[in-house]
């Protein structure tokens, strides 16, 4: 059943009227592929730039997108998030590991906004490594885990 269609087949956004306020959280991550021509400015953890710090600069990105998750998702309801914290780090792979976590007390959860501040973090390191490589590919954005509504998610 989809959630965001009514009886007659338009688009709605969900009535949470009658949902229980509980306390909600969801983590979502995104992985960037990262070529050898990028990797080789890594220093301390991080890639500095002519921009600045790439992992720190895309921080306050996804952050900063996650808040604005209803604005750019349209039927997503808006929320004012408890909390949002994004870590970045590299794998065995070398790859980018960007992990959001967003929270809140609400009616409705907020997947919408892991998964928003994972994916413009990923964008953004895009973005501000670009000029070194085209050569770069954000792999995949999912959502690890959910707790707090109807049901609870834990990716295996």
């Amino acid at each position: 059943m989809l959630t965001h269609i009514d009886n007659t087949g338009n688009p709605i956004m969900v009535d949470v009227t009658e949902k229980q306020v509980t306390h909600r959280t969801a983590i979502a991550r995104s992985i960037v592929s990262l070529p050898e021509e990028v990797l080789a400015h890594l220093t301390d953890g991080d890639l500095q730039t002519k921009k600045g710090s790439v992992f720190q600069i895309a921080i306050i990105a996804g952050i900063m997108a996650a808040k604005k998750t209803g604005d750019l998702i349209p039927l997503c309801h808006p929320l004012g998030l408890d909390n949002c914290n994004i870590t970045i780090g590299l794998n065995a792979k070398q790859e980018v590991v960007i992990d959001c976590t967003a929270s809140i007390t609400a009616k409705t959860g907020v997947e919408m906004e892991a998964l928003v501040g994972a994916s413009i973090a990923a964008l953004t390191v895009y973005d501000m490594c670009k000029a070194m490589s085209h050569d770069i590919i954000i792999k995949e954005t999912k959502l690890i885990e959910k707790t707090g509504g109807k049901r609870d998610f834990k990716r295996a």
